[in-house]
C-alpha cells in the first residue's frame, strides 16, 4: 500500500519518520524542520488506518510491508516511534537504512495475563482535548491541538492488530547501526531486555523526565539523545 507523506527540506541526506498508533507525520512538527536545518530531506509517512492513508487490514506485517511500498531503501536515518518502530524494525532488512533508531519501540508490552486491551486503545478516539492537555503536561499547546486533528482522522480499528495478546516482537540483533531510546517513565516493558538488546548489539539510551512521546515530552532531550546518530 502506498501512504501520504508528508517532507521538510531538501539536503542531500536522507531521513524517515514513522509515528507511533493514533498519530500521523503531524506528530514530527518540530522533529521534521530540526532534522532539514540538519540538511536532510525529511520524509514521514502516515500509517495506514492513520492520517491521510488509506485504510485496510491492521497487523504488524501489513504496517511494515507498506514502509517498504512507499519509503526509498537506503536512507541515511530511520525513526520510529512506538507501533513505528515495531514496523520499521520488520522493514528495516529491506529498507537497509544507514541507522536505525526505536523510540519506544512497540516491541515487548504485557504478558499472557495482562495483556495490552485494544479496546482501551480504540476509546481513546474519544477522548477530549482537556483531557489530552491533562495527562500530558510538558507538551506544548500545538502538539495538543495536532493530538486532537490525528484522532479525529484515526481508524479506532486499528487498535485491533494487538488482538488482546502481548507484543512479543523484541529483535534478536540489529539489522543495520541501531539506537533503542527508551523514556525514563516507559510505557513499555523493557526492564529484563535492555541488557540483552546491548549484548546483542544495539545502543540503548534513556530520555530522563521524558514519558512514552518522547519528541513531544521533552524535544531537545530528544534530538540530545540522537547525537551521533543524526
Amino acid at each position: 500500500m502506498q501512504l501520504h507523506t508528508r517532507e521538510w527540506g531538501t539536503g542531500d541526506r536522507t531521513a524517515l519518520l514513522v509515528h507511533g498508533i493514533m498519530s500521523d507525520s503531524r506528530t514530527w512538527r518540530r522533529v521534521g524542520p530540526a532534522l532539514a536545518e540538519r540538511g536532510y530531506r525529511v520524509i514521514a509517512v502516515d500509517l495506514r488506518g492513520h492520517g491521510r492513508s488509506p485504510r485496510g487490514e491492521y497487523t504488524p506485517r501489513h504496517f511494515a510491508d507498506d514502509l517498504v511500498d512507499t519509503l526509498p531503501a537506503g536512507a541515511d536515518v530511520a525513526v520510529g516511534h512506538s507501533l513505528g518502530g515495531l514496523a520499521l524494525s520488520l522493514a528495516v532488512e529491506r529498507l537497509r537504512p544507514l541507522r536505525a533508531v526505536y523510540s519506544e519501540p512497540a516491541w515487548s508490552s504485557g504478558d499472557d495475563e495482562s495483556p495490552l486491551d485494544p479496546e482501551a486503545f480504540a476509546s481513546a478516539k474519544n477522548i477530549t482535548r482537556e483531557h489530552i492537555a491533562q495527562s500530558n503536561p510538558l507538551w506544548e499547546d500545538q502538539d495538543v491541538d495536532v493530538e486532537v486533528a490525528t484522532l479525529a482522522d484515526w481508524d479506532a480499528d486499528t487498535s485491533y492488530f494487538l488482538d488482546g495478546r502481548p507484543l512479543a516482537f523484541v529483535p534478536d540483533r540489529p539489522s543495520v547501526p541501531s539506537l533503542v531510546q527508551l523514556a525514563e517513565s516507559s510505557l513499555l516493558e523493557y526492564a529484563a531486555e535492555v541488557e540483552r538488546l546491548r549484548a546483542s548489539g544495539f545502543e540503548v539510551r534513556s530520555v530522563t523526565g521524558a514519558g512514552h512521546t518522547i519528541h513531544r515530552d521533552d524535544f531537545a532531550g530528544f534530538m540530545k539523545s540522537l547525537d551521533g546518530w543524526i
